[in-house]
């Protein structure tokens, strides 16, 4: 949790402000996981700061909303061409990767 507090701080992400009158925050909470090497033994403990975005308004908490999340498809075709053209492939694991650039 420490880790994830950090990150988000180190990124400039967020900052606590006053709650204008009248407001009510919306509530987060924090979700653990477990990651696992590929032997199945245990790689790494996991927690993430979610916010509980079904109290969310349309026009008063957000305008709009996007997460940048790939399709099974788009991955599968980048497998196959990857594969048909011998090209290396690469995986890497990025803390916090929405945070590391422009969309």
């Amino acid at each position: 949790m420490q880790q994830e507090i950090q990150a988000l701080e180190r990124n400039g992400t967020w900052s606590l402000v006053p709650l204008p009158p009248g407001k009510v925050p919306i509530g987060c909470k924090w979700v653990y996981k477990l990651k696992y090497k590929a032997d199945d033994t245990l790689e790494r403990y996991k927690a993430r700061l979610v916010v509980n975005g079904f109290t969310q308004q349309v026009g008063i908490d957000y305008e709009e909303t996007f997460s940048p999340v790939v399709k099974i498809v788009t991955v599968r075709l980048v497998l196959a061409i990857a594969s048909m053209k011998n090209w290396p492939l690469y995986h890497m694991d990025v803390d916090n990767a929405f945070l590391q650039g422009d969309l």
